[in-house]
């Protein structure tokens, strides 16, 4: 990870030097946070590619706008006191071939976005707002409606663009903005390698509305990724882990793995549903590692999302040097929504290996639960050096091959529940 750092590093110190710089004011775009300016803004984008490429600097003022779509040799950036601010209507973000939930569809563009630009990059102290409480209302109003008929509502029902979408863009670097009040999902990287995270701030509301579904950072299909010293506090996952879905789903060329993150000097904050999440659309994780992390949330350290419907692998994961309060350290078990067998007749089932929560110190409610469906296997799983101090202890684990060392719970020695089974 240094030596993908030090490559990342020097690539955008080069890039850096020989980019133009295009500032929004000096092409007309006003500093109006009432007034869309989208088409005013992908001008400039556009005239910086066709001149050879450059970054299009965002002074400071709000400037309202639907979907951008950055071009070859472009880069965003933010200065203090900049923000572009997200159109709340949803016909400023047209639909086109996208990915949304393990599967690859028509979706509406994000806010910010790009297609195979290799050496993108988001820098600044400035804010990318996706102004979501509009669609935040319209998603808790139909999902209120169908509760009353007996129906479900799910997160595709309410059309809302997410913050940032990247496809395909590799050497992507990510450094110092706020992302904020996203409608959907916040960053979202999809076949995207050699990527850094860093000194960012991705949040969205709990109250007075919750932002349903507001992911900090998705990875699909992602590898050579480093997140570092970011604070998170979205509505949902923390770094969520994805790659696709369905009982065909390791056969199809635009499902894949995500490999080889590293997540370190990172703070969870409060609204999340899970610090590092597994799932639910993802097929094969491996070479996964969050350490030197503070965690201040309800939910879980380490979730893992088992589907029924779907082989999966997750291996080589560490989670060390952790400590704050969370819900629980580890919380793996069936994750049924959605489930669809899509009429054959089999049974799909996970493989969990070469797992390692180690030097974690943690208040809480419970340790956590270890468990799965009938079919996943367990193979060196091990908790050690795990201290935590529960409000309501507990710990259930079904797999006698988990490995406890020197965890204590309020003072007294954990056991595996399963040993001697």
């Amino acid at each position: 990870m240094k030596k993908l750092t030090l490559i990342l590093a020097t690539l955008f110190s080069s890039a850096s030097l020989m980019a133009k710089d295009y500032v929004l004011t000096d092409f007309g775009v006003k500093n109006d946070s009432t007034k869309l300016q989208t088409e005013a803004i992908q001008k400039v984008i556009d005239r910086a590619e066709a001149d050879g490429g450059g970054r299009i600097v965002v002074p400071a003022g709000t400037f309202l706008s639907g979907a951008l779509f950055f071009k070859p040799g472009t880069a965003l950036h933010l200065e203090k006191g900049a923000c572009i601010k997200g159109s709340d209507e949803i016909s400023n973000f047209p639909l086109i071939p996208s990915r949304m939930e393990g599967r690859s569809i028509y979706y509406y563009a994000a806010l910010i976005n790009a297609y195979q630009v290799d050496g993108f990059s988001i820098t600044g102290a400035g804010t990318v707002n996706g102004n979501g409480l509009r669609y935040w209302k319209q998603f808790w109003n139909l999902r209120k409606e169908r509760r009353k008929e007996g129906r479900s509502c799910t997160n595709l029902e309410v059309h809302r663009p997410r913050l940032v979408f990247l496809w395909g863009c590799d050497n992507l670097r990510l450094d110092g903005p706020t992302f904020c009040n996203s409608p959907f999902w916040t960053i979202h990287l999809y076949e995207c390698n050699n990527i850094e995270i860093a000194n960012c701030n991705i949040t969205a509301p709990r109250e007075p509305v919750r932002a349903p579904s507001s992911d900090a950072i998705d990875l699909d299909v992602c590898s050579d990724v480093h997140i570092h010293d970011c604070y998170l506090n979205c509505d949902d996952d923390g770094v969520c882990l994805k790659g696709g879905k369905g009982v065909l789903a390791g056969q199809l060329p635009e499902n894949g793995m995500v490999k080889n993150v590293l997540v370190e000097r990172c703070v969870f904050g409060s609204n999340l549903h899970g610090a590092l999440t597994l799932g639910s659309e993802c097929i094969h994780a491996s070479n996964i590692v969050l350490k030197d992390c503070q965690v201040a949330t309800g939910s879980a350290l380490l979730r893992l999302k088992m589907r029924p419907d779907t082989y999966q692998i997750y291996e080589n994961i560490s989670v060390k040097n952790v400590t704050g309060y969370c819900g629980s350290v580890i919380d793996m078990k069936p994750w049924t929504q959605f489930f669809d067998l899509e009429g054959r007749d089999v049974k799909p089932f996970g493989q969990v290996r070469n797992i390692l929560i180690e030097n974690v110190d943690v208040e809480c409610q419970s340790l956590g639960i270890i468990s799965g469906n009938p079919l996943d296997t367990v193979e060196n799983v091990k908790l050690k050096d795990v201290t935590v101090k529960a409000s309501r202890p507990g710990f259930e684990c079904i797999y006698p091959e988990v490995k406890l060392e020197n965890v204590t719970m309020n003072g007294d020695i954990v056991i595996n529940p399963a040993d001697g089974r």
